[in-house]
This record gives structure tokens, C-alpha cells and sequence, in this order.
């Protein structure tokens, strides 16, 4: 192995929970694996390479996303849907590559329109509802606008209608997104009776997706859940308080190497600022991991990796591209020797959920941060 720090990708996993998810929504329900942010940490292209036969439907962010996954499809007509703000430079890489593009301003549409013009070549748009989100999205009172604009203009395409949940995922009371979903339902209701027929409908993210049925439509965008992550510990309660049984395996496994062995006296300070010292002779090891890696800084002191099926503390500060961890307790252990960062190693196992506590923030911050240049291989188990 040539890499000092890297990320495994379990293939079996992936995919496993993409049948998971296919067994819940059914065969009608198109299934659009949400591959934005470099795949949540896991890698675009890896991801995509492994999925891209077992989903309808691939989503990003950008249209620089949309082009890395289209160069792993070839020329299989997958669907891309670019789900964030598209550059009004950009936008011809848009209706040149035949992507979709959820659209939330008209100043956008507009300049789809030149450019469809001037290329006598349709764009395939999906109209962002807000319903309750106050990011990206269209208030239904400005729908009439869009409309108006869209069907005045034949090389605009609706291909679509989508909102997003703002509080489905954080709390085990839905009220707010069945708020939400009945707000969809009516823009649906009026796109609809202004003439508008064969255009796909799409509400659900991971969450919606384990627990409301009601919020399929005809496609459901599956992100954190296709990495094997439960989007909250309330999603967890509240698919156990609908009976729902759902087995998602993590995909990820984040490993390093270690690097140095030293033993220090009794009274040592450990890393910058010296924050810590060992109260005894203490072994430790150096591994070459830190938060340009995507180690946060946070776990300074707290933090555990494993070694020999062993967990080992960080002792003192994470550094740019080092941490020290104890290993008094470790009775064999040898350069360049396996250190795992996030997932199993003997019977010990390390989450980014547990991470996520220690540093008071959520499994997708810790997957998605980690340094996108790191090697990421794709495991068949």
C-alpha cells in the first residue's frame, strides 16, 4: 500500500443500501442517488462508478459535479439533475450536456431562454417550490410568472417540480413538513391546471424517504441514507416508532498508517500550546493524519482512532498534518502498522456519529470534510 492516509469504499454496502431503499419506494418510484459534495466525503467518482447501473437518476450540486459524473456514464443516458445555482456563464454547459436544472430565480430563466435560442436546443428545468425551507425556491405566488414565461418559450422543457424538507430529519414531530408537503401539493395543483402534465414530481430526501411514504411522488433523492448514515438519531426513533425496519450499512472506512514511536517521560507536554502533559511514562504513537485531512480540529484530547483492534486516545492538539495518540495499552505495534479513523477494525468501531457528538455537530459535516485529494478505493465487500 502506497497511500499514508486514504479512504475505503465498500461497493457490497453501497449497494446494499440502495436495495434497502429500492424494496421501501417500490418499483413505480424512480430512485436518484444524490452523489453532490464529492459524494458526501465518499468520492464522485468512485461512487458514481459503482452505483450508476442501479439508480434512474444521479444529482449534484454543480455543473463541475455534473461533468466528473457524466465522464464515469459515458454515453449511457443516465439523467443528472445539477440541484444548486448554476453561473449565467455556466449555463450553456447546461443545455450543451442535456443536464437538468432546478431553477429558483427567473433572471436564470431568462438566460436559458437566450441561450436555447441561440443553439435551437431545449432545457430541461425543475421548478424549486418554497414551502418552507427559505433557501433556494419560488414562492407559489410567483408561479403564475414562471409559468407564463415557460410555456411563451418552447425551449423551456418543465421536466419538473421539487421542494425540500427544512425539519423532517431533526425532531420526531412532523408537523412542519406535512405543512410543507401540503404547500407542494398545491403548487403541483395549480402548475397542473395552467396546462402542465408530464412533468416529474420530487419532495423526498433520505428521511422522507424511510419514513413518509406520502412523499414520493415519482422520484425519490436519496443522499446521506445511500452512504449507509441514518440522516438524525431522531429519523432512527422515529422509523422504530413506525414499526419501519431499514438496515443501512456505512460505506466509508477512513484509515491511516502509523508513522513514529516514542516513549515520554513522566511531566511531558504534548502537541502546540501544550495543553496536555502525560502524568506517567507514556508510549506514543504519530500518525500522519490531521485537519487538512479532514480531522477536525475539535477532537484535540478527545478523539480516539484504533489500533490493533484497540482504541487509542489523541493526546493533545490535532495538528495541520499530525496527531498523537496513546498506546501504552497496545502490547504489539509496528511502523507504517493499519489505524482506522472511522469504522471497524477487530471488534472495536468508531462513527462518524460518535465523531459528530465529540465535536457537537452531524454525521454529513464529518463525512463530507474529509480532504476530497485523499485516495479513495473501492472495496468489493
Amino acid at each position: 500500500m502506497k497511500y499514508r492516509t486514504w479512504v475505503e469504499i465498500s461497493r457490497a454496502n453501497l449497494l446494499y443500501n440502495i436495495a434497502q431503499f429500492r424494496q421501501r419506494i417500490g418499483e413505480r418510484v424512480a430512485l436518484c442517488g444524490v452523489v453532490k459534495s464529492n459524494a458526501y466525503g465518499h468520492g464522485l467518482k468512485e461512487v458514481v462508478g459503482v452505483i450508476k447501473d442501479h439508480v434512474d437518476w444521479l444529482a449534484v450540486d454543480s455543473v463541475d459535479e455534473a461533468l466528473s459524473a457524466r465522464e464515469i456514464l459515458g454515453t449511457e443516458g443516465k439523467l443528472i439533475l445539477i440541484l444548486g445555482y448554476t453561473l449565467f456563464d455556466r449555463l450553456l454547459e447546461v443545455v450543451e450536456n442535456g443536464f437538468h436544472q432546478v431553477i429558483a430565480n427567473f433572471e436564470t430563466l431568462e438566460k436559458l431562454k437566450t441561450i436555447c435560442e441561440q443553439k435551437q436546443t431545449p432545457v430541461f428545468i425543475h421548478l424549486k417550490i418554497e414551502t418552507g425551507t427559505s433557501r433556494q425556491g419560488i414562492w407559489p405566488a410567483d408561479l403564475p410568472k414562471y409559468l407564463d414565461y415557460i410555456k411563451a418559450n418552447t425551449w423551456l422543457k418543465l421536466a419538473g417540480a421539487s421542494t425540500h424538507f427544512a425539519n423532517i430529519e431533526d425532531t420526531t414531530d412532523h408537523s412542519y413538513a406535512i405543512k410543507q408537503l401540503e404547500s407542494f401539493k398545491a403548487a403541483v395543483e395549480f402548475i397542473e391546471r395552467n396546462g402542465f402534465k408530464y412533468f416529474i414530481k420530487h419532495t423526498a430526501c433520505s428521511a422522507a424517504a424511510i419514513l413518509f411514504p406520502e412523499t414520493y411522488f415519482d422520484l425519490v433523492r436519496i443522499g446521506i441514507s445511500l452512504y449507509g448514515l441514518w440522516s438524525s438519531p431522531e429519523t432512527l426513533i422515529s422509523s422504530k416508532q413506525k414499526g419501519i425496519e431499514l438496515d443501512l450499512r456505512p460505506a466509508l472506512t477512513w484509515k491511516t498508517r502509523v508513522a513514529h514511536l516514542k516513549t515520554l517521560p513522566a511531566g511531558t507536554p504534548i502537541s502546540y500550546g501544550c495543553t496536555e502533559k502525560v502524568n506517567l511514562q507514556t508510549k506514543v504513537a504519530i500518525l500522519p493524519v490531521g485537519y487538512w485531512d479532514g480531522l477536525d480540529r475539535g477532537l484535540s484530547c478527545v478523539g480516539n482512532v484504533l489500533i490493533a483492534g484497540e482504541r487509542c486516545r489523541v493526546l493533545g492538539r490535532v495538528c495541520m498534518n499530525m496527531i498523537i495518540v496513546e498506546i501504552n495499552h497496545i502490547l504489539e505495534i509496528k511502523l507504517e502498522d493499519e489505524v482506522v479513523l472511522i469504522g471497524k477494525q477487530g471488534q472495536e468501531q468508531i462513527t462518524a456519529e460518535e465523531i459528530a457528538r465529540k465535536i457537537g455537530t452531524i454525521n454529513y459535516e464529518i463525512v463530507t470534510r474529509i480532504n476530497p485529494l485523499l485516495k479513495r478505493i473501492v472495496k468489493s465487500l
